[in-house]
């Protein structure tokens, strides 16, 4: 008598019901090499359905699910074939699941629970090469709980044995990584320098340009600036190994800057995977950064290198500088706030922010130190405006680099040579690339035979490609030598001569940047400690050069208030003792100016309406003005000038009229610098006359009566 398999004993668990359902075989491989080198479990797997029919199913209601080659099973996530057979089972749509394992259904014991508790309630069955099992029953429920659980553990052991080999391996410095843009793997297994020049310079260019700019945005704005991109070789397909040139990004550059392979380190565990975040958009789980204690292989000097090991931690010692934060200012922006992240405040220690403001159509900055309101709920600490700090701050630092002056024009000029030649190498590889490009079409298109038209037009287009592409490389070229000559000519030094030693218009000029005289500040100063005296306009400044030295000085800030000012009691004792001697308010703020008092606001002259106010505060009114007010003899009108009054009259005209013709641009005028703030027109004789007729053609207009409403109008006349 033959043998029979153990799921052949049907026994009462496959009843008339389950095959009035679909029979389902779900067919899964793990991998894509397990598919091409392990057919036969494949085979296996597919010789299923004959076992399905073997139970009592019609070959047409067996239901094949094969979507999942090549998937794991460690997880539901893109497993396509399984969510289609948990989506069957719960339409009650199958009678019996079929697997060589169960292992091939799911390694994970969520996806198997799930799987067991939907067929429990729809009424399906499970079968694998030990029997057949009903997972509404306590006995088959059990066993098969068992046998996920087995299943999982598996899986996790082999994990586990993978991945101490690949430790063990890789604390020996044996494991192949994943190499970085600028390194390539022999066939042999050892890594070296990517063998293309071109794209070695340009891995080298990054690194040089960091350390001059200091900032990924400046490094990849050069590239992008200068037509500069970075080649990448492919690591799959059928161009696999083949450079691929790629336009600057900047997540690029920050991996390269992060990586210790360039500086000769050979690292394992970097980026560790996360299993604790939610999986990307592919399903794949999302990596974090460990710490440098916590990397599983660190081995100095194994790899070629592109940068030394210290030029590595300057790096990120940089990189983590431009992340502001409590301790740093961060990398320099593009707004015109001279001192952003290097103000902190006296009072409270915090580092003070920057707030732009629109006054007039043009920016207004201001430094405020928000830190206890932020953080509690209480007021402001202190608050400064820009134009008070900025102007001081760039005086001191000009006036520091001024005796470097001649150093400053040597480094500037040997800098954009080496800038210039660093880029024209690049672009002298592109021009010898495209022409390699060009002699391998042309060689491929002679090689082949004549009478082979499909292989020859083929040919023929890559040539013409070619050289397009070589012909629109030169154009560039050209365009570069153009704008970047190869050296300066003697005018050209002379004015940066020139420049260097007048900094001043230097750091002024239109092609510098804000983020440029950031830089210059950053190097020299490192801190710059703000602190207000109480709510008055005297500020204390600590200026903390990089070289460990201080200065300090008082500066003013506009406020509000001229009760606030540090002089108020002054001011309001000369302004008593001035209206004591019969002077009117305008002589009053002119004798105070020429005393050297200024208004609350900043350095603008003191004004009648500010002594109006403080004698009003004090029980002195103002008399009343009798006769003209007095007119300074600096402005009164010159020739061929008018009070506004005095030119309506002569025109006999109203005074908004005269006011009209100013806003329409008719007529010309200047106003007073005080109170009261008369104008004076400019009117020669011409303009007179020219003011005459148009008030003549104006009198002499008609209103102009639609015919509508003329009918109307003579009725109320009549």
């Amino acid at each position: 008598m033959a043998a029979v398999m153990p799921w052949e004993h049907t026994g009462s668990k496959i009843t008339g019901r389950h095959r009035e359902r679909l029979a389902v075989v779900y067919v899964r491989q793990s991998t894509r090499q397990q598919v091409e080198g392990h057919q036969e479990s494949t085979r296996l797997q597919y010789a299923l359905v004959d076992r399905a029919v073997t139970l009592g199913w019609e070959a047409s209601r067996v239901l094949v699910i094969d979507d999942d080659l090549g998937k794991s099973g460690a997880r539901s996530e893109h497993r396509a074939g399984f969510q289609r057979l948990v989506a069957e089972i719960s339409l009650g749509h199958v009678g019996l699941v079929l697997g060589t394992e169960m292992s091939r259904l799911a390694r994970s014991g969520k996806d198997w629970y799930q799987l067991l508790e939907l067929s429990a309630l729809g009424g399906a069955l499970l079968a694998d090469t030990d029997g057949v099992y009903d997972p509404s029953e306590y006995n088959d429920r059990l066993l098969l709980g068992l046998k996920g659980t087995m299943s999982e553990a598996e899986l996790y052991l082999i994990n586990q044995r993978m991945r101490a080999g690949r430790v063990n391996k890789a604390r020996r410095g044996e494991l192949a990584i994943s190499l970085p843009i600028g390194y390539w793997r022999r066939p042999s297994g050892e890594a070296v320098l990517d063998p293309d020049e071109q794209l070695q310079h340009v891995v080298r260019l990054v690194f040089s340009r960091f350390a001059e700019i200091g900032s990924i945005q400046g490094v990849v704005r050069f590239l992008v600036e200068n037509g500069i991109e970075m080649g990448v070789r492919q690591r799959s397909g059928p161009d696999r190994g083949e450079i691929v040139w790629k336009r600057p990004a900047r997540a690029t550059v920050t991996c390269m800057l992060n990586s210790p392979i360039y500086a000769g380190v050979y690292v394992y565990g970097r980026r560790p995977l996360d299993h604790t975040v939610p999986r990307d958009a592919r399903g794949g789980a999302r990596r974090r950064t460990a710490r440098r204690e916590d990397y599983l292989a660190w081995i100095e000097d194994a790899m070629p290198a592109y940068i030394t090991l210290a030029q590595y931690e300057a790096n990120l010692a940089r990189l983590k500088a431009n992340r502001p934060h409590g301790d740093v200012p961060g990398s320099v922006r593009y707004g015109p706030a001279l001192l952003a992240g290097l103000l902190r405040c006296g009072r409270c220690g915090r580092r003070m922010t920057v707030g732009y403001h629109v006054d007039v159509g043009k920016p207004r900055i201001s430094y405020n130190c928000t830190g206890a309101r932020s953080e509690g709920g209480g007021p402001h600490c202190q608050h400064v405006v820009g134009r008070s700090l900025d102007p001081y701050v760039t005086e001191q630092v000009l006036a520091l680099l001024a005796p470097d002056a001649v150093e400053v024009h040597v480094q500037a000029v040997t800098q954009a040579l080496a800038d210039r030649a660093a880029v024209e190498k690049v672009w002298q590889q592109r021009r010898e690339r495209a022409q390699q490009d060009v002699d391998r079409a042309r060689r491929s298109y002679r090689l082949a035979e004549p009478e082979n038209r499909l292989v020859t037009r083929h040919l023929e287009h890559e040539w013409e490609v070619a050289l397009t592409a070589q012909r629109d490389l030169e154009e560039q070229w050209r365009r570069f030598q153009r704008q970047t000559p190869e050296r300066f000519t003697g005018e050209e030094q002379d004015t940066v001569r020139q420049a260097a030693v007048d900094l001043p218009r230097l750091c002024e000029a239109p092609g510098v940047t804000h983020a440029d005289r950031k830089e210059v500040v950053r190097a020299v100063l490192d801190e710059i400690t703000v602190t207000v005296r109480g709510h008055s306009e005297l500020v204390d400044l600590t200026l903390h050069w990089a070289g460990g030295s201080t200065t300090t000085a008082v500066v003013r800030r506009p406020i509000q208030y001229f009760e606030h000012l540090s002089y108020y009691p002054r001011l309001e004792q000369r302004i008593l003792q001035l209206a004591d001697t019969g002077l009117s308010a305008v002589k009053i703020a002119d004798q105070l100016n020429r005393d050297g008092f200024r208004s609350a606001r900043g350095d603008d002259p003191i004004r009648r309406r500010v002594v109006a106010q403080i004698l009003q505060r004090n029980g002195r009114p103002l008399p009343p003005q009798t006769g003209p007010w007095p007119v300074d003899p600096a402005e009164a009108p010159r020739e061929h000038e008018w009070w506004l009054g005095d030119l309506a009259a002569h025109l006999g005209c109203t005074l908004g009229t005269v006011r009209k013709w100013i806003t329409d641009g008719h007529l010309t005028g200047r106003q007073e610098t005080r109170h009261p703030y008369r104008w004076i027109m400019n009117a020669p004789p011409d303009k007179i006359t020219e003011l005459e007729e148009r008030l003549a053609k104006t009198r002499g207009r008609r209103t102009r009566i639609h015919p509508r409403f003329a009918e109307l109008l003579d009725e109320d006349n009549s």
